[in-house]
């Protein structure tokens, strides 16, 4: 088995945007679309699960464990302009190459089957200097969505895309569906709430919502969302403890 998809709800939306948010360098992704769930009380359109998910599972305060998960919210817009929205929403990635490209194809499944043509991924970019502003930085599946990207302030990325945020897009390319991925600047080493607001401010016109980004002020707002199932910090925080080598998490 490569990944398991469960569908929650069956409706029907209509010319849906899908925004990716799984976990990336500073969390900028995880980060804006989960206050975009929060913000729009989005629903859980589906799930899933793969078996290139990390081994493990985190205790939570509580005593109940979180296991790695990757879900599918929607949000169907109710004013005037506003998108429907597939929000991508997870706290791992796949670890291996096989497995990102069945995660990847199993995200576009699903949101194929309700009509999604249209797919934007987010993420964060580390430009090996200081960041006082986070600048964006784009790639797109088409020269048409190039020029979209470029109207939004961010310059062309040259380099590489790894995880989630670049093939997504380059496989929706594939089977006729148009994107683009959108980076921060990040210095990587922190959640990144700022960056984070400069994607979701770049994007709201596209998605057609008007975002009071001052509400989105500190990661602790989201808490429920992106704690504790933060790799990275955990790995930091097991070699403060004990010295090995850091687990190749996609952060």
């Amino acid at each position: 088995m490569g990944c398991e998809i469960k569908i929650l709800e069956n409706l029907k939306l209509k010319d849906p945007i899908l925004v990716e948010g799984l976990p990336g360098i500073g969390l900028v992704a995880n980060i804006a679309v989960a206050f975009l769930i929060k913000k729009l009380k989005a629903r859980i359109l589906g799930e899933i699960r793969s078996t290139a998910f990390p081994d493990i599972s985190v205790v939570e305060k509580t005593g109940v464990l979180k296991s790695p998960f990757c879900r599918l919210y929607y949000y169907q817009g109710k004013n005037h302009g506003e998108r429907d929205l597939i929000l991508l929403y997870g706290n791992a990635q796949a670890l291996t190459r096989q497995g990102q490209y069945e995660l990847c194809s199993a995200i576009l499944d699903v949101s194929e089957k309700f009509g999604c043509k249209y797919v934007i991924t987010l993420g964060g970019y580390r430009p090996g200097k200081k960041v006082e502003r986070p600048n964006l930085y784009y790639a797109a599946s088409d020269p048409e969505t190039a020029k979209t990207a470029a109207s939004l302030g961010a310059e062309i990325l040259s380099g590489q895309i790894y995880g989630v945020a670049g093939l997504l897009v380059g496989l929706a390319a594939l089977r006729g569906m148009r994107g683009f991925c959108l980076l921060a600047e990040t210095s990587g080493d922190r959640l990144d709430v700022a960056g984070a607001r400069e994607v979701l401010k770049a994007i709201s016109g596209i998605l057609g919502l008007n975002l009071d980004l001052e509400e989105l002020k500190d990661s602790e707002d989201l808490a429920d969302f992106l704690a504790p199932f933060d790799f990275g910090v955990l790995a930091k925080k097991q070699m403060r403890k004990t010295p090995r080598p850091r687990p190749n998490w996609f952060v």
